[in-house]
């Protein structure tokens, strides 16, 4: 038997462009409850990021140093082929309002159908990061404003 199928693992998926405070509270919520917690980039070639693949990877690396259940990978491919890769029988996602619940319980479901191993757990982001999202985020900078509040410092540096 492979031990990995004995641990507990999951894959939190994203674009991550760019990581958000609210991003960091649903991974730290979710950290204890895995053995390893990978932080899938998902790229999409369809889709224009601002920050580029590379920025992304290591802001995260840096922001989980420290924390060896953490880990990043990127994926071009199906999240629940990914999972299959890597042994995740978990995905993580982060509910911000009712409507975010709706899109999430259909991805939920698609993602079930085409691998019913899969389970999706759910977390919310702390209270006071409620309303991050990453397409806000990337607005206010594009346009200059301050995003100190929504991303880690490190961001800004």
């Amino acid at each position: 038997m492979n031990i990995t199928n004995k641990m507990k693992i999951a894959l939190y998926p994203g674009s991550f462009d760019p990581i958000t405070k609210g991003h960091i509270s649903i991974i730290n919520k979710a950290v204890p409850l895995f053995d390893i917690l990978y932080i899938g980039i998902g790229e999409n070639n369809t889709k224009k990021h601002l920050f580029p693949l590379e920025k992304r990877i290591n802001w995260i690396k840096k922001i989980f140093e420290n924390n060896p259940k953490v880990k990043v990978i990127t994926y071009k491919n199906l999240t629940v082929d990914l999972c299959r890769e890597i042994d995740a029988k978990y995905i993580v996602r982060g509910l911000r309002t009712y409507s975010d619940f709706e899109y999430e319980k259909k991805l939920a479901y698609n993602n079930q159908t085409l691998n019913h191993n899969i389970e999706t757990v759910f977390f919310i982001p702390d209270l006071k990061y409620i309303n991050i999202s990453s397409t806000i985020v990337r607005d206010i900078y594009m346009h200059g404003g301050d995003i100190s509040f929504f991303v880690p410092e490190l961001l800004i540096n």
